[in-house]
């Protein structure tokens, strides 16, 4: 399992859906998430994804220091990188030229997140600030013409940072590197399937619901579609939806809900026309 942790990068989900495309489950959770509960969870990698804050702003997002002394490999991506350096004793600092969109990547050495990669490959910039100084063992590995720590790692301690995005498309090679984060580094499992996690969110909801019931305030949207389908799997008639026609559906929308959640589905629904109370107050 790999722990992401979201410093408010618009990349976030991309991020879970390339590591979930390998077969591994993630979860993400916000800076703040405690500690202990990461140790609890036990990840095999961790993912400090990128954002939009300078590391020096005021209110800038930062984990606990902790997640680098839990002996397990760490993957910091652009603003990741940043917050790993300052927190280990490095240094950033702010571009003279702030570098956004394609630039060719110079790889120094084919191994760690690079075994496999070519030596020259297009990469994905997106960042202001940059590395100005490494924490002690910390080397180089990678760079571009206007960004000389492009790629950097601590070999030893399983520290790895990437300023650019190996997520999106743009990176060409960027899925070959996260997969060998994933299992030359961190040694994943190809464990995950989208069938696995409905039987473990099956298995969840069984257990923290019980005996009691629940109600669901259901849209017809996919949202809170999805939470009634995988309530209705997992507890069946404890199981209350609620559906408001609010005045403003589209034309035939609350017709289509009903017929496919009362009589395709079987889900107990109760449909509430309150489209006048709606429209008056409106």
């Amino acid at each position: 399992m790999i722990l992401i942790i979201d410093f408010g990068s618009q990349y976030n989900q991309l991020i879970a859906r390339r590591v979930r495309e390998q077969q591994v489950y993630c979860r993400i959770e916000p800076p703040d998430f405690p500690l202990s509960a990461i140790r609890a969870m036990a990840p095999e990698g961790i993912i400090l994804s990128g954002g939009p804050a300078s590391i020096y702003a005021k209110g800038a997002p930062r984990a606990d220091r902790g997640i680098f002394d839990l002996g397990i490999p760490v993957l910091g991506i652009c603003y990741g990188l940043q917050f790993m350096v300052d927190a280990l004793g490095g240094r950033v600092v702010g571009s003279a030229k702030r570098e956004y969109g394609f630039a060719e990547l110079f790889i120094k050495k084919q191994k760690g997140l690079f075994a496999g990669v070519e030596k020259k490959t297009p990469c994905w910039m997106s960042h202001g600030d940059s590395i100005g100084e490494l924490p002690r063992g910390f080397s180089v590995t990678a760079s571009t013409a206007n960004t000389k720590v492009a790629a950097a790692e601590d070999a030893r301690r399983r520290f790895y940072g990437l300023q650019f995005h190996p997520e999106v498309v743009h990176t060409r090679e960027g899925g070959k590197m996260l997969a060998n984060f994933l299992f030359g580094l961190c040694r994943c499992a190809r464990a995950w399937s989208m069938k696995s996690f409905v039987s473990r969110a099956v298995e969840d909801i069984r257990m923290q619901v019980g005996q009691e019931k629940v109600i669901l305030g259901l849209s017809g949207g996919v949202d809170s579609s999805v939470a009634a389908v995988l309530l209705h799997r997992a507890i069946g008639r404890q199981l209350t939806c609620v559906f408001v026609d609010n005045g403003v559906l589209r034309e035939g929308e609350a017709k289509r809900v009903i017929d496919m959640f009362k009589k395709h589905l079987h889900i107990n629904l109760r449909f509430v026309r309150a489209g006048k109370i709606f429209l008056r107050r409106l």
